[in-house]
């Protein structure tokens, strides 16, 4: 729409929505399109949508898996989704045993330093996760040599072990690890992580114990999800019927170097 049908609609004063549009264009939540003279929603008002869907679904589900985790390891254990160069964390399960761990809902990670992201990215279509990877690229300037070479080594822990991992990385003393859901209706990724200070988790143990832990947690989760899912589509099918019979992977693209 425009600012004219968009000020019909809302009946706010056409200066006003001009100023909105303005700082929601300057923001990332709406998109230009010149031609017309219109604005169409970007990618990170999708994702509030997104987010959003997930909080009412996978982050209800994942609650008791999360805090279990929490109580076995003494980590923070969060899942998020994708918001441009970040994961935003929509659940989160924590204690007064996690120390050294601030995060909660709605604080956002970089994708190329934290073991979320780089799980996050890994599970993405090559395609998709060579356009991210450029944008990553563009933003990180000289830093960019150590970051891709993260990234990469992320790569070839998930390719062997199921998840990726960041130990210091980030912030220095944060080690921690990560595991992406894609689920079979298309949803995600979305990423799960299991984080702590690093004199708490080891690089060893990461790789030897949390990671392996959380990797299991997902695979749960997943299964769950599945059933869920399934158990819909079974319903939707079922009443389709009724209606009727009643007349009714491990490399950087080539390139981003």
């Amino acid at each position: 729409m425009g600012n004219q049908e968009i000020a019909a609609r809302t009946n706010l004063p056409k200066p006003t929505v001009s100023r909105l549009t303005y700082t929601l264009t300057r923001l990332g939540y709406l998109t230009p399109v010149p031609r017309f003279e219109k604005y169409q929603l970007a990618p990170a008002a999708m994702a509030l949508g997104y987010s959003a869907l997930a909080n009412m679904g996978i982050r209800h589900l994942s609650d008791p898996y999360r805090d279990q985790l929490m109580r076995e390891t003494g980590g923070a254990v969060a899942i998020g989704a994708r918001d441009r160069l970040s994961m935003i964390y929509f659940g989160q399960s924590r204690s007064e045993l996690t120390v050294g761990v601030l995060l909660d809902v709605g604080s956002k990670v970089p994708i190329a330093t934290t073991a979320m992201g780089r799980a996050y990215l890994w599970a993405l279509p090559e395609d998709e996760r060579a356009e991210l990877m450029q944008d990553i690229k563009d933003q990180s300037g000289s830093n960019w040599s150590k970051i891709r070479d993260g990234i990469e080594r992320a790569g070839e822990c998930v390719a062997k072990h199921g998840f990726a991992t960041s130990a210091g990385e980030w912030h220095n003393d944060i080690h921690a690890v990560g595991v992406a859901l894609t689920l079979n209706d298309g949803t995600g990724p979305y990423a799960f992580n299991c984080g702590a200070p690093a004199f708490k988790f080891s690089e060893t143990l990461l790789k030897n114990d949390i990671g392996p832990r959380l990797l299991a947690m997902v695979r749960n989760i997943e299964i769950a999800l599945t059933g869920s899912i399934a158990k819909s589509s079974l319903k939707e099918s079922a009443a389709s019927k009724k209606n009727k019979s009643h007349g009714g992977r491990i490399r950087v693209v080539e390139g981003i170097r």
